[in-house]
Parts: structure tokens; sequence; C-alpha cells
């Protein structure tokens, strides 16, 4: 976990850094705000993830000498083909399409990612396709 949060961190130094040198040059407040913006999603997952780092005890992809079969964790937790996390992303498509249509594309997103969440409820519920 500790690594992970210091190559987030690393990421958003770097869009820090380039945020300020395209602001320099550039003087457009746009892109330097998406930068900025790049830089805190870099940032704050990888604060928060040194933090639980600091506060847990060390994992194994922190442990320089450890094998692959100690990081090996729950195979086959998920079903191996299924529709809904298809479903779930014309559902958020569709969400994100209402800001650019209007308001009669928010019950076709909400039929969709609704539908999802149950189908991907039952789904695990009882192991297999529905």
């Amino acid at each position: 976990m500790r690594v992970d949060g210091l190559f987030l961190i690393f990421i958003g130094v770097f869009f820090g850094i380039i945020a300020v040198v395209y602001w320099f040059f550039s003087y457009e407040d746009a892109g330097f705000l998406m930068l900025i913006g790049s830089a805190l999603l870099g940032l704050l997952p990888g604060s928060y993830y040194l933090w639980w780092a600091h506060n847990m005890k060390p994992q194994v992809d922190d442990d320089p000498d450890a094998s692959i079969a100690e990081g090996a964790g729950t195979v086959d937790a998920f079903p191996g083909s299924s529709i809904w996390p298809f479903i779930l992303g014309m559902g958020a498509m569709f969400a994100v399409l209402t800001f650019v249509f209007g308001l009669w594309l928010a019950p076709i997103a909400a039929a969709l990612i609704v539908s999802a969440a149950i189908g991907v409820t039952v789904e695990s519920r009882r192991g297999g396709a529905v």
C-alpha cells in the first residue's frame, strides 16, 4: 500500500509541476485548472494510501522479499462473465448524456443503473449468471 501511495503522490507532484509551468507559459486558465485537478487526483488518494500504510501493518507488496504466493488472495470471487457491468456502464453513459441532451434521458439512465444494481446483487447471491 505504501508503494501505491508513493506512486500516486509522484503522479500528483508531476501534474502539479506541469500545471505551474503551463500557467507561466500560456496564461490560460482552463488547462491550468484541469492540470491542477489531475494533480489532486493523484495527491488525494496517494495521501490517503500513505496514511493507511502508516496506520496498518505492512502489506505483502511493501515487503521486497515476499513471494507471489503470499500475495494471492481469494480467487473466483466474481462470476467469470457477466452482463451487468456493461449495463451499469450504459446507465452511466446515459446519465452523462442527460447533461447534454436533457432530462428525458434520466429515466433511461436510472432504469439501467437500478437494473444493473439488482442484477449484480442477485447474481452474486446465486453464484452464477442470471
